[in-house]
């Protein structure tokens, strides 16, 4: 099977899709799939906003936003694994991982989808400040569609006793996913920092990473709009 049919069937059919990973159907296609296919889309929307320095930086940029959100998936489903056992799951692993990946592959596709608007700003503004904000933006929208369909997924395929133990109350549950939800936005975030810059700023030379470790993402966001404000 093609490794874009997969991911294809996730948009077009979410239930079905649902279904055969409930049912353990194809778990290691559909992991090889999703990530293929999303590790491509990010590629290309990172190798996009690198270009606004150069091709050292896009080559750099194509390669770290894909490890981006693979990074914080992987540093973040075990904690999401080990405590949703605690609360009375009994879905395997390869069921998780099957699942964060579907989370992270409609991001991928959205990022894709705003390409040809990326590509735009790209060629008529020359801002570096208005060019990040925008990007910082766009990846919140497509960040929150992504884990949100996540969530509701889970939701879905763990709705029935013989997934989920009774014992454990589906509102406890749901605070689990929920509290995991906002782990994954906050280390996903900070990680973006610690792996910068995917853009460079404008004449100076390429950096790989930034030296410099002190700070957070939301200062930054935070000074980068009183900047693009005339507030500083």
């Amino acid at each position: 099977m093609n490794h874009f049919d997969t991911l294809i069937r996730l948009l077009r059919d979410r239930r079905k899709f649902l279904d055969e990973v409930r049912n353990n159907e194809k778990l290691e296609t559909k992991i090889a799939s999703l990530l293929v296919s999303s590790s491509l889309f990010f590629a290309i929307y990172g190798a996009i906003i690198g270009a606004y320095s150069g091709f050292l930086q896009t080559l750099s940029s194509a390669i770290k936003l894909p490890a981006l959100y693979l990074l914080t998936l992987l540093i973040c489903l075990p904690t999401l694994y080990f405590f949703d056992i605690l609360f009375g799951s009994r879905l395997n692993f390869k069921q998780y991982i099957t699942m964060a990946l579907t989370a992270v592959a409609v991001i991928s596709v959205l990022l894709f989808s705003f390409a040809p608007v990326i590509l735009f700003f790209l060629i008529s503004v020359k801002d570096y400040f208005f060019f990040l904000l925008l990007n910082v933006l766009i990846m919140a929208i497509t960040g929150s569609i992504g884990v949100r369909l996540f969530y509701k997924g889970m939701r879905d395929i763990t709705s029935t006793p013989d997934i989920v133990s009774p014992v454990v109350s589906q509102k406890s549950r749901r605070y689990l996913l929920q509290g995991w939800v906002i782990l994954y936005g906050l280390v996903g975030s900070q990680l973006g920092w610690t792996l910068r810059p995917f853009l460079g700023f404008d004449g100076e030379p390429f950096q790989m990473f930034r030296p410099e470790i002190e700070g957070n993402f939301y200062t930054q966001i935070a000074r980068s709009i009183g900047i693009f404000l005339g507030w500083n």
